[in-house]
């Protein structure tokens, strides 16, 4: 019985894995009219998938017909109606061959199933696949849209031959540039050609002809360009590299002079950018000049390859605008969400989400050099803490509690913690699931004796509310019965963080919400700023000003009021700087990580 392609009307497309390549697979689809269904076993995953592919369609195409997204935790769920699996779980080949078998009992009959891997053949998955199934088994490798859009097509070795022309096609229609490995081959195409390249790299150093830094330096010469072998390793990382290598020496029976050259750099612990010892190159340590500020941003945890590891790798990072400046500071940290410094104090706090649904967030301080770590706020005390901020002027943090529905104060040490806003009962599950009461962004204005707080709302719910209230209770009054708390916008998209610039009264937030009003970073003069009565929505030209538009799920915002600058950083990975009114937008750093707050030093203050 000839083979036949399956039919997509009525079926959607299956992408498993909501990391940060899953989910950009699953948008570039979506973004060209296509039904898809992520299928992902985090909840924060699956939030933040859903999320990015809503808000960020109009990067991937300009097509008057958008997919559907959604996400789910069962792959039964997912796979039901799919006429496309693709699969971009780890990179383990066990985890890989069962989901395959998975497929085969729970996909349609029809239905075609890829791998995203580089690093396995999809003849390597096959396991004890039935001889019907291998023949709409196949390798559809994506690199990183909506930048780069070639997608790599590879045959399992019993693919039927049908199957490439349609996925071709497929593929061109959604603005893709597919191409065809026309035999099997470890490393599709690209990555063949450019582990040749890192590997005589490798042979270079290893017989110690050049360094590092000469070979790199050429390369920019000769072809004129940032992309740089060395530079390259050392931001995948040398311990990946070595990996990669080790499938080609099987392959093709290289030497493994080049493993073992790097080997004596993963025993030192130097793996490139992800580590504070460097790799190939040497650490750059983020000393800026006094007149530039040192950046410290946290990085989630949930790009990570293994879902699991999602509460257990978050990190803080540190670095200039120089990008091979960055370097972790302090890791093992469990959703890390807002972060501040002290200078005065010498001391860094920062807040620990912990596991949304359990009473496990924390806030830890320590030295701008990541020691002397402390959990001044443990454990059981604030359930959810968000983003951080300080009042200088009296040494106090004040967090956001999201599930926790309150806003906090305590001083440095932790002390003296006190819950200054209880928008809900934690404990009263109808209270806990209504999301208008969850508190996220917060900043103080202890001149003017106020602060102000987001509640964001449902996701993309349009529900979006800011807060403010006087820093010091009204007499006879707590968190519960306060009478000075004032809406000062309402039915926003989904409002996180917030800044205060003192110079010109004026406050500023992001908004990581549905477009066209979100994803983006806004401002109102705190003068003019009237609270709002009934039900009356607060819009951008009337009520406040949308300054900076196109983000990848904005979260923190840190002023620089000495260069009148700001700094925003995203769940997509990236930290920019822009002027205060949203101009001259610079992308300072960008990789495969989830950023949430950010905060800045001067080595001077």
């Amino acid at each position: 019985m000839s083979f036949q392609v399956p039919p997509v009307d009525g079926r959607v497309l299956v992408v498993l894995g909501g990391g940060v390549l899953g989910r950009r697979i699953a948008c570039a689809w979506a973004a060209s009219g296509y039904d898809v269904v992520i299928r992902d076993p985090s909840q924060e995953q699956r939030t933040a998938a859903v999320q990015y592919c809503e808000t960020s369609m109009p990067l991937y195409s300009d097509s008057p017909k958008r997919g559907t997204v959604r996400a789910v935790e069962e792959l039964k769920e997912a796979v039901e109606k799919a006429w496309l699996v693709i699969e971009a779980v780890p990179e383990i080949l066990k985890l890989k061959i069962t989901t395959f078998a998975e497929l085969e009992k729970l996909a349609p009959s029809d239905a075609l199933l890829c791998s995203n891997s580089s690093s396995y053949k999809s003849r390597e998955m096959l396991g004890e696949l039935q001889e019907s199934t291998k023949r709409r088994v196949l390798n559809m490798h994506y690199y990183m849209p909506p930048k780069t859009r070639i997608v790599e097509l590879m045959t399992c070795g019993f693919t039927d031959e049908t199957i490439f022309p349609f996925l071709y096609e497929k593929l061109k229609e959604i603005g893709m540039s597919p191409y065809i490995a026309r035999r099997e081959s470890t490393g599709f195409i690209f990555n063949r050609l450019w582990a040749a390249i890192k590997r005589e790299v490798l042979n270079i150093l290893a017989e110690e002809v050049s360094t590092p830094t000469e070979i790199d330096e050429i390369w920019r010469q000769m072809f004129d360009g940032e992309t740089a072998p060395v530079d390259m390793m050392d931001r995948v990382g040398l311990d990946t590299v070595s990996f990669i290598e080790q499938h080609y020496i099987d392959e093709f029976g290289f030497p493994d002079k080049t493993i073992k050259f790097l080997q004596k750099y993963i025993d030192e612990g130097k793996l490139g950018l992800k580590s504070s010892k460097g790799g190939l190159l040497p650490p750059k340590p983020a000393t800026p000049s006094p007149d530039e500020p040192q950046i410290f941003v946290l990085d989630g945890g949930l790009a990570t390859r293994n879902p699991k590891d999602a509460f257990s790798v978050g990190r803080i990072l540190t670095g200039t605008s120089d990008t091979r400046s960055w370097q972790p500071l302090v890791t093992g940290q469990s959703l890390p969400d807002g972060i501040d410094v002290s200078t005065t104090a010498g001391r860094l706090f920062w807040t620990n989400m912990g596991v949304p649904s359990q009473n496990d967030g924390a806030v830890f301080s320590s030295k701008l050099d990541g020691s002397d770590i402390k959990q001044i706020v443990p454990q059981g005390n604030i359930h959810t803490p968000k983003q951080l901020t300080i009042d200088h002027q009296n040494s106090k943090l004040y967090m956001c509690d999201r599930e926790g529905l309150r806003v906090w104060r305590c001083n440095f040490d932790g002390s003296d913690l006190e819950v200054l806003v209880q928008a809900g009962d934690w404990q009263d599950a109808a209270d806990k699931a209504d999301q208008t009461n969850w508190c996220v962004g917060i900043a103080v204005s202890p001149s003017a004796g106020k602060f102000y707080w987001t509640q964001k709302g449902p996701s993309k719910g349009g529900k979006g509310r800011i807060f403010r209230a006087n820093i010091d209770f009204p007499k006879g009054q707590d968190a519960k019965t306060r009478t000075d708390i004032e809406v000062l916008f309402q039915n926003l998209p989904e409002p996180i963080d917030l800044e205060i610039d003192e110079e010109t009264n004026t406050l500023y937030w992001t908004d990581r919400g549905e477009l066209p009003l979100g994803n983006s970073v806004n401002r109102a003069k705190i003068d003019t700023i009237k609270p709002v009565e009934g039900n009356s929505t607060s819009r951008p030209g009337s009520d406040y000003e949308l300054i900076a538009r196109g983000l990848h799920e904005a979260i923190g915002i840190k002023l620089d009021p000495k260069h009148r600058n700001m700094y925003v950083s995203d769940l997509g990975g990236s930290v920019h700087r822009f002027d205060m009114d949203g101009g001259n937008r610079k992308k300072l750093y960008e990789g495969l990580l989830s950023f949430t707050g950010i905060t800045l030093a001067y080595p001077s203050a």
